[in-house]
């Protein structure tokens, strides 16, 4: 892709070069070479009087929120720019002189684009509101065909409105720059002469499509030294010598405009008939229809498109009212043989980025009012509670839901009010259902609790010492004969710290007079037996080292060694690092440090008296010698694996 870039590119480049001799550049006349600018009033080779510039700046103080007009824009105006000097929370509103609203109107805040009004085409910019400083504008190219009213939409300061647009004078022609043409095409109905050779069939008129006000049959915009090559018109071929009798023959006039006006589309001649000797156009029925040339594609602006950026829709606002925040995706594009392809953002670095967030403002948020004044307090002494109706309104006064407002500014609606102390009395309870002892004497109890009484009319003073008794005796017959289940007290716990258990001897027992009888514990099992043990926990431990079972000895013999995990754990057993390391057990200590003695076999005895030869010779590996020599063989064997196990 960057290779055809570059490709073509460089063919754009060479054909400028050979179209503009000695680097001359064509002037808003269209003649190469010429220096004529447009002037400001859009005239070329103008001196600025065709027009009146309007400008100025809107700093008014305003007070009141809402709309405030702030200029008239004149019928006919042209280059209308309207722009804020510098960011803030206000918002431009623009309205025809009829009431139709065209931008930001009826409290709702459009999104920046283009609109539609007044004859012509307005584009409303709202710049980034984090990275820009820069305030709101609307740009047009006019004319309008009515007056319009620009309105600023007043929250805080203004910070000063800057206009201008231009007012053609009623005696200058329309400024528009005359079309684009090939060389030796006439201009403004005269005929160029370059060389002093007659150049028949060229001093034609246009004609003006009264409805587009576009010239009918002229060329499409041709940038600088892009003009197509193409043969004199006055080079006759020789192959059609009958041509210079006719009185009226078919005659190239241009090109239809190109499909695209870069990254190579197509045009077409135009061929119309005229007359040979005065150069009019005329009826194409005096030409014969039988030899107009047949159109031929060609290929024009085949230079790359340069690369621009792919604008998507504005997200909804994240707010229904007030200041919010919108998004939109921009990419990098770039078009080619009409193809639209994205490319990496560095090729759209000649052109700023538009933003990709900005701020909104659906209408202006609603605020609250307090509608009543606070109510009597709910008791009539001590702490109770008062309220006030507190309704959210909107700017036009509707009372309107909460969720309309900021919930964070609301007021409060309900607070506690003192109204002074209150008398007090005492509040009981019922006495208990039970006897606190099953047998013998024993209470039954309630509660009794000083409380302040809100509907007595007693004076305002204490509960005073008459305290109500808690208790009360109760007698459930003699304990003689009853049998029952004896608990002893608790044992210390087992662990000096961390969570242990306590001990205790539970038995069951007669009671008699003076004294109680040992029973069997099935005599007490109709009853509950009270638990014989307990958890206990008398302060933590704080962290301690744990360690595994030592693992199985690496060697059964001359030294081996043998591992363990060791881990300091806290209460909780979860990892810690509190344990003193000094007192950290050995993760590997050695074992079997004991000879190897080989196993004596009383069957393994040498049936030789050389079996030393055998050794010597190493014969040991076959199995008759093995056996034979089996006392010798078996020692140099245990011999060899004790030396393999050292290594």
């Amino acid at each position: 892709m960057f290779v055809s870039y570059l490709i073509l590119t460089l063919l754009y480049l060479q054909t400028a070069v050979l179209a503009r001799p000695e680097g001359e550049s064509i002037g808003c006349d269209d003649y190469l070479g010429s220096d004529k600018v447009a002037d400001k009033c859009g005239i070329c080779g103008g001196d600025n009087t065709g027009c009146k510039v309007v400008s100025g700046v809107f700093k008014h103080t305003l007070t009141n929120l809402g709309y405030h007009k702030i200029v008239e824009i004149p019928e006919g105006a042209i280059k209308i720019n309207i722009t804020e000097m510098s960011k803030s929370n206000n918002y431009l509103a623009l309205r025809s002189r009829s009431g139709r609203s065209i931008i930001n109107g009826n409290w709702a805040i459009d999104r920046p684009g283009r609109y539609e009004g007044g004859g012509t085409t307005f584009t409303y910019k709202r710049p980034n509101e984090i990275s820009s400083t820069a305030g709101e504008s609307f740009l047009a190219d006019g004319p309008t065909d009515e007056i319009l009213d620009v309105y600023m939409i007043h929250q805080q300061p203004n910070p000063g409105i800057l206009y201008e647009y231009i007012i053609p004078e009623a005696n200058v022609i329309s400024p528009q720059l005359p079309p684009h043409r090939r060389p030796g095409e006439p201009f403004n109905g005269q005929l160029e002469r370059t060389d002093g050779t007659d150049h028949e069939d060229e001093n034609l008129h246009r004609e003006t499509d009264t409805h587009t006000g576009q010239s009918r049959g002229t060329f499409p915009v041709i940038q600088p030294g892009r003009f197509p090559s193409h043969q004199p018109d006055n080079q006759v071929p020789a192959v059609q010598p009958p041509r210079r009798n006719r009185e009226h023959n078919w005659k190239q006039v241009g090109t239809t405009e190109c499909t695209t006006s870069c990254g190579k589309g197509l045009r077409y001649p135009i061929f119309h008939c005229v007359n040979r000797i005065s150069h009019e156009e005329v009826s194409e029925s005096y030409c014969d229809t039988s030899t107009k040339p047949t159109p031929e594609e060609e290929a024009c602006n085949i230079f790359p498109c340069p690369a621009f950026w792919d604008i998507g829709e504005w997200s909804e606002c994240s707010k229904t009212c007030g200041l919010g925040m919108q998004h939109r995706q921009v990419l990098c594009r770039q078009v080619y043989a009409n193809r639209t392809l994205m490319v990496q953002q560095y090729r759209c670095h000649h052109l700023e980025k538009p933003e990709t967030t900005s701020t909104c403002q659906l209408k202006i948020c609603s605020e609250w009012q307090i509608q009543t004044e606070w109510s009597s307090c709910s008791v009539p002494c001590g702490v109770g509670q008062r309220t006030r109706d507190v309704k959210c309104v909107s700017n036009l006064g509707d009372i309107v839901d909460d969720e309309e407002c900021n919930m964070k500014l609301r007021p409060n609606d309900i607070e506690n009010c003192d109204m002074g102390p209150c008398a007090k009395s005492w509040f009981l309870t019922e006495w208990s259902d039970r006897c606190s002892a099953e047998c013998g004497a024993g209470v039954r109890t309630r509660s009794v609790v000083c409380m302040t009484n809100h509907v007595s009319s007693l004076p305002l003073e204490g509960c005073g010492n008459n305290r109500p008794s808690e208790t009360i005796p109760c007698d459930n017959g003699p304990c003689v004969g009853k049998v029952e289940w004896f608990a002893g007290s608790w044992s210390q716990c087992s662990i000096e710290c961390g969570s242990g258990t306590q001990q205790r001897e539970v038995i069951c027992i007669r009671k008699t007079e003076g004294s109680f009888d040992v029973l069997n514990p099935y005599e007490c099992s109709f009853l509950e037996r009270p638990p014989s043990q307990q958890p206990c926990y008398l302060k933590p431990c704080g962290a301690k080292w744990f360690n595994t079972e030592w693992s199985t000895c690496s060697k059964s013999c001359e030294g081996g060694f043998r591992v363990r995990e060791v881990r300091c754990l806290s209460d909780d057993l979860t990892p810690s690092n509190q344990c003193d390391p000094q007192l950290k057990p050995e993760e590997k200590e050695p074992c079997n440090t004991q000879d190897c003695v080989p196993e004596i076999d009383e069957n393994c005895k040498d049936k030789y008296y050389n079996c030393n030869v055998v050794v010597q010779a190493r014969l040991c590996v076959y199995t008759y010698y093995k056996t034979a020599c089996c006392a010798s063989c078996t020692k140099v064997a245990n011999r060899q694996l004790g030396f393999l196990g050292r290594r």
